[in-house]
């Protein structure tokens, strides 16, 4: 009889269950009325009496694990069940939210693509710089008020001062000290200033500057490059304008303004009703920067330029407010879902 109830345990415990009619067969192979386990049962006063007891509660166990095999495989199948009949399959499925690259990501990238296809390279420094390559190597004197505290982010680093960067123009002046013209390279990156917070100004921002060293570089050299650079970010349209200006690293200085794509130059709040908006500075690399970097100011000239990376990307998307740029606001980043 142990030999009939082990038998029957295992038949039990392989039984393939895969569905309600499976479900069904094993109820009424095994725990029916007329089933495997019942007739087992009946059986059971032909065991002699001295065995009756230990091969009754063998004969308990094996009732008890088909009925709960049952009752298990029972439930799993309802609970299908329900999940099919609250689930209209029919109805369209729901969209994946989209995310996108900030707009600021996807302006800088356009930047470097627009200069990388005139043959200019990507170059990064670091962002915590020491006073020789943000401001003496870059031709600002010691009187200089971009030194003062009201400007500049100064960090102790043991008793060297070093500075939060202003500009990326320190990122050039290693390129230089460690490159010999021809020189044609871009530096965008993150920046520092210690500015009170608007909507038209932050203490951080993001730049991108270039630099272009060689032999016999003129500032019309400069004016088609950058005319270049607007047709292709502002439109076949954009025309762009030159003002007199000053750098300590630049002589002459500019700034540029573009025509305003917004009132097609025909004025507009955005650009004052003047039909201009300034987007860079420029002009030609001091003597003494290159000097200060070992390269012969008499053999090589250079120009050099910088843009803020939100100033383009406020006149190419229209954004009026700078701080939008860093609050994360999912309202605002929306709008940029579709644009790669």
């Amino acid at each position: 009889m142990k030999e009939k109830i082990a038998q029957l345990r295992t038949e039990i415990v392989n039984f393939p269950i895969g569905n309600a009619t499976e479900l069904e067969t094993f109820r009424i192979q095994f725990i029916g009325s007329k089933g495997a386990v019942k007739l087992l049962f009946n059986a059971l006063k032909s065991v002699p009496n001295e065995e009756k007891r230990e091969v009754g509660q063998l004969m308990n166990e094996l009732r008890v694990l088909a009925e709960d095999i049952y009752n298990q495989s029972k439930l799993v199948f309802e609970s299908a069940q329900q999940t099919r009949e609250t689930i209209d399959f029919s109805k369209p499925g729901e969209d994946f939210s989209v995310g996108s690259h900030h707009p600021i990501s996807l302006v800088r990238a356009e930047i470097i693509e627009i200069f990388n296809r005139i043959g200019y390279t990507v170059s990064e420094g670091p962002e915590i710089e020491d006073d020789w390559h943000n401001f003496s190597a870059l031709n600002f004197p010691p009187e200089h008020p971009a030194r003062d505290m009201q400007d500049t982010f100064f960090i102790e680093k043991g008793e060297q001062e070093m500075a939060l960067r202003t500009h990326t123009s320190s990122v050039q002046v290693r390129v230089m000290e460690n490159q010999q013209p021809p020189i044609r390279t871009i530096s965008p990156g993150r920046v520092y200033r210690n500015e009170a917070i608007s909507a038209r100004a932050h203490c951080f921002f993001h730049q991108v500057e270039g630099l272009y060293i060689d032999k016999n570089v003129s500032f019309a050299d400069l004016k088609q490059t950058l005319l270049h650079f607007a047709k292709e970010m502002f439109g076949e349209k954009a025309q762009i304008r030159l003002r007199p200006s000053y750098f300590p690293f630049t002589e002459p200085s500019a700034e540029v303004d573009v025509s305003c794509s917004i009132c097609n130059s025909k004025g507009c709040n955005v650009c004052k009703y003047t039909g201009w908006l300034e987007i860079l500075g420029c002009g030609m690399v001091d003597p003494n920067v290159l000097e200060a970097a070992g390269i012969d100011s008499k053999t090589y000239s250079g120009f050099a330029f910088g843009m803020g990376i939100e100033r383009i990307t406020q006149l190419k998307y229209k954004v009026n407010d700078l701080r939008l740029y860093s609050e994360n606001d999912v309202r605002f980043l929306k709008q940029f879902t579709s644009v790669l």
